[in-house]
């Protein structure tokens, strides 16, 4: 699938990584600079998890790796962001349709009020028009929701409002509604950080699970979650100015274990953040 009517990409080999942000800055209200100069590579099928105290740009580096920060006014980037060799800010290149091959979940489930289970989950394909392609939404609804871990719990009240399930249900609802849609990426903001214990382990549960068809790239505050279910770590911290730097990436292992920035060490040991 393409996301672009016109080809405008990087000249780069092929590698492991499917997204990848290269030299990327990202402005706020005209030219107000919120994360600087980021060059990171994010490998197929693992999770990564952003990590960093608050306002070092973990959110807003995640948002920029589907362009979803554009709905913010004056919001721009320096840079590029690849998807598979493909700069997503290239000439051409369709916001709606990068969203569809990266999608997002946020830290606060957000299923539509007014919809039930059933429409909640199609409401992507809805918007864009893709049911009328001899599709079933209940087939759909049932695949995307089997892999979200949430069909065995509302296969049998799909009609029911989605905001009548419990929080955890809520989001794992939410991420069958980015799944249905069938994405290459999907981005995790915070995504169990309102979550109760038990609903923060499901999703945690589920994403080991997803990693085996997708590139998960997730942000959390939680060292331990970090450390439970991602592959690699990326640290990022905010300078003197507030603008947010990546410091390092690693294997998850070694970012915890043997980090080579102490300002990393510092951090995870909880110095400070």
């Amino acid at each position: 699938m393409s996301f672009q009517t016109e080809l405008d990409s990087f000249d780069v080999p092929e590698a492991k990584a499917q997204v990848e942000a290269r030299s990327l800055s990202i402005y706020y209200r005209g030219k107000k600079l919120a994360v600087s100069d980021v060059n990171v590579a994010f490998p197929r099928k693992t999770v990564t998890a952003l990590i960093g105290p608050s306002g070092a740009g973990k959110s807003t580096l995640l948002r920029a790796l589907n362009r979803i920060h554009e709905l913010a006014d004056g919001a721009s980037v320096e840079g590029g962001v690849l998807l598979d060799g493909t700069d997503i800010y290239g000439p051409g290149a369709d916001p709606v349709l990068v969203r569809q091959r990266i999608g997002m979940v946020f830290q606060q489930a957000t299923p539509f009020p007014t919809m039930s289970i059933l429409d909640n989950v199609t409401a992507g394909l809805r918007l864009r028009g893709a049911l009328g392609n001899g599709l079933k939404p209940i087939e759909i609804a049932e695949k995307a929701l089997r892999q979200a871990a949430l069909w065995g719990e509302v296969k049998d009240v799909l009609q029911r409002n989605g905001g009548s399930l419990s929080g955890g249900q809520q989001q794992r609802l939410c991420i069958a509604r980015a799944l249905a849609v069938e994405p290459e990426v999907l981005l995790l903001d915070e995504a169990t950080s309102a979550l109760d214990p038990i609903s923060t382990l499901q999703i945690e549960e589920l994403i080991r699970q997803l990693v085996e068809e997708y590139t998960i790239i997730a942000v959390t505050h939680n060292m331990q979650q970090a450390a439970r279910v991602s592959d690699f770590t990326a640290f990022l911290l905010g300078d003197e100015h507030g603008v947010g730097r990546l410091i390092e990436l690693a294997p998850t292992n070694t970012i915890f274990t043997k980090p080579a920035d102490k300002r990393t060490e510092d951090y995870i040991t909880g110095r400070f953040g």
